[in-house]
This record gives C-alpha cells, structure tokens and sequence, in this order.
C-alpha cells in the first residue's frame, strides 16, 4: 500500500496539496463571514444557506458550458488565474453596504469559476499520481481540507467576534492569494491533457459520453446526491445556533478528517467495495437524532459522526476512475465535483426553505430521511446489476462491456 511519504516525494504534489490547502481554508473562513453578515442584515435562514453555499449552485451552469476546459488549460495558469479571481471577488463582497443581490452576483460568478477549478486541480492530480495512488492521495487532499475546514471554522469564528464578519471575509481573500501564489511559485508548466479548443458543444458531447454507461451514472449519483442532501443539514448550522456555527461546522470538519484518513489509509482493497453504501448511510442517521432537539455537546459528537460517513465518497471516486477512460479523467472528475458542489447548493437552498416554514432542525430531518432512502435505492441498484454481472457475465468481463 502507498504511504504518505510516498506522496509528497512526488514532484508537484506538495504544491498541489498547498494550493488546494490554501483554496479551501480561504473559502472556509470567507463563507463563515459573508453568511454572518448576510445573517444579521436579513435575519433570513434561507440567504444565510445560500451565501455559505449559494455558489454551488452555479456549478451546474459551469458543468454544462465550460467544463471541456478542464483538460484543455495549462493547469498552472488555469489553477493560478481562479485563485486571482476568487481574491478579487471575495475582496468585493467585504464593501460596505453592498447590496444583498449584488453579493449573489458575484458568488455567482465564483461559482462559475469553481466548476471549471475542480476539474483542473483534481485532472491534475491523476496526472502527478499513477493510478493505484490516487486514492490515497485524494485522501490526503480530502484530510487537507478537512483540516483546514476545521482551522478555518474556528478561525472563522474568533474573527467573526474578536474582529467583523466584513474583517472575516477580507481574511479570506488574502488566502486566496496565497494560493495563486502557491500554483505560480510551485507548480510545473505542464501542457493540456487534451487537444482542440474548448466550447460549450464539447462539454455536451463528453457529458453526454460519460453519462451513457450506467454504471457510471449510478457511481455519479452516488458522489452527489445523498453527500448533498446532508451539507444542506449542515447549511443549517448558523440559524440552528448562531452563537455555536463554528463549532458545529469545525466538529463536521473533524469527522470528515477522521473517515477519510481511515478509508484511505487502512480499509483494504477487498473491504472497499463491500462498505461504500454502508459507511454512507452513516452521514444521514445521526441528524435523525436532530427531532430530538439534543443537548449541544450531544448535537456536537452526531454531526462529527455523522462527517466520517464523507469517507465513502473516496469509494465513489476510485470506482468511478476504474470507469473513465485516462484522456478525460479532468473532464469526468470536474463533472463529479461540479454535481456535487451544485446538489450542495441546491440542498442549501431546500434546506433553508423548510428551515423558513418549519425550523432549522425539522429541515434537518427531512433532508436526513431522504438522503437514506436514496442511499439504499443505490445500493439496491448496484447490487442487482453486481448479481446480473456474476450470472451473465464471465469473470473480468464486466469492464470491458462499459
């Protein structure tokens, strides 16, 4: 098995693993401001949700429109010009007085730019690592960002009181330099992994192209949607207890920290399979728990639970990478970040609808029982057509017909 070590001898993985470190702290402390602030100017749950996570929902725009860019970018001036952005526009939200609507103007905009980064970043990665590394190296990742999310809650929080949610959001932007300065200063100058111009068509075509094969639709599905369904729980943490959001957000963090190390450090090869619905079960039973109206140290160890059941999605992604051919692997990764971070969006917004008409721990719930319905439906799914492959199919076949 690959050890960490391992890893960071590679070449360009050590900046990598900044620059992506940097990215997510930056955006960790940044939305903890702006959905402070958004809070205490409307008093609104809804647009609290959508400013931490609002700009997911743009990445369904960018995965339809701009995603071929993925592989067809140098990956460091891609990486470096988003991360230039983002400061720019994270900058932009800390004006005075700046309208509710233009705020969500320009997270729109830094949506936008994310669905293209993910593919980038995460293309890149499979590009650095052979293949039999990459889920231990996306674990890395994942544990980076864990980690950051946890420093960057906390954080978050202490300049949300010590300073302003405004002086927050200006922290952020700042990191977001030191991340484009980490991609220019670290990174290779690396050519794209593919040939042509990219263009909307082309982003249909290959959309369309990784979508046809079920299987693939099925590892998709589950990447997005029952993941998505528990951050809209999560969106909910600064209406359910605005004086202990960064708590709660930076217990999430911890448990996210803890079931990525341990999938991608200690579950062996033949164990991986048999546990991905399972453990991600384990992100929606906890906030059942939240109709209870628990004790907040109680509500503190179910949602840290409750993150180390985000540990199956490195499942999801190895499976998914056994299904991609090598040429489009920025394509096929930004497509699942992209889904991902817009089913996030999307819940937050649902989320923050039921918290409007009902109250943050009813929407909770709610969201809760569907994510386990739809987790059981694919698992069911996956273990039909597991069933037809072993009585239909010779053995080592199944690949080869996808």
């Amino acid at each position: 098995m690959p050890r960490y070590r391992t890893l960071f001898r590679t070449p360009e993985f050590t900046p990598l693993f900044l620059t992506g470190s940097a990215h997510t702290a930056a955006q960790t402390v940044a939305g903890l401001g702006l959905a402070t602030l958004v809070f205490r100017a409307t008093g609104s749950p809804l647009l609290s949700a959508l400013a931490l996570f609002g700009p997911s929902l743009a990445q369904l725009l960018g995965a339809t429109t701009l995603l071929s860019a993925a592989d067809r970018l140098p990956p460091r001036a891609a990486l470096c010009g988003i991360a230039l952005f983002f400061a720019l526009g994270t900058a932009a939200l800390a004006i005075p007085a700046l309208p509710t609507w233009a705020v969500f103007v320009i997270l729109l905009a830094e949506g936008l730019a994310a669905s293209l980064g993910g593919g980038v970043r995460y293309g890149l990665l499979n590009e650095i690592l052979p293949r039999e590394e990459y889920l231990i190296g996306r674990s890395v990742m994942n544990m980076a960002s864990g980690a950051c999310q946890i420093g960057g809650f906390a954080t978050g929080g202490l300049l949300v009181a010590l300073l302003s949610p405004r002086g927050t959001v200006l922290v952020g932007a700042g990191l977001y330099l030191a991340a484009a300065l980490a991609a220019r200063l670290g990174l290779g100058a690396r050519p794209p992994r593919a040939a042509g111009r990219p263009s909307v068509a082309e982003t249909w075509r290959t959309n369309g192209r990784l979508w046809a094969v079920p299987a693939r639709r099925r590892a998709y599905l589950a990447l997005w949607v029952p993941n998505g369904l528990i951050v809209g729980c999560e969106s909910l943490f600064v209406p359910y207890a605005p004086e202990h959001a960064g708590l709660l957000f930076a217990c999430g963090a911890l448990g996210m920290l803890a079931g990525d190390t341990a999938v991608g450090r200690f579950v062996p090869a033949r164990l991986r399979g048999r546990i991905r619905f399972p453990l991600q079960a384990l992100l929606a039973a906890p906030f059942l728990l939240f109709a209870l109206d628990p004790w907040l140290p109680l509500a503190l160890v179910l949602v840290t639970v409750s993150a180390v059941g985000y540990g199956a999605s490195l499942l999801h992604q190895e499976r998914l990478m056994t299904l991609v051919p090598e040429e489009l692997s920025g394509h096929a990764l930004g497509l699942h970040t992209s889904g991902m971070l817009a089913l996030q969006g999307v819940s937050a917004a649902l989320a923050g609808t039921l918290a409007q008409y009902t109250s943050p721990r009813t929407g909770m719930v709610l969201l809760a029982l569907v994510s386990l319905a739809v987790t059981f439906l694919l698992a069911r799914a996956d273990a039909k057509e597991e069933e037809r492959g072993t009585r239909d199919r010779k053995p080592g076949s199944a690949l080869s017909r996808l």
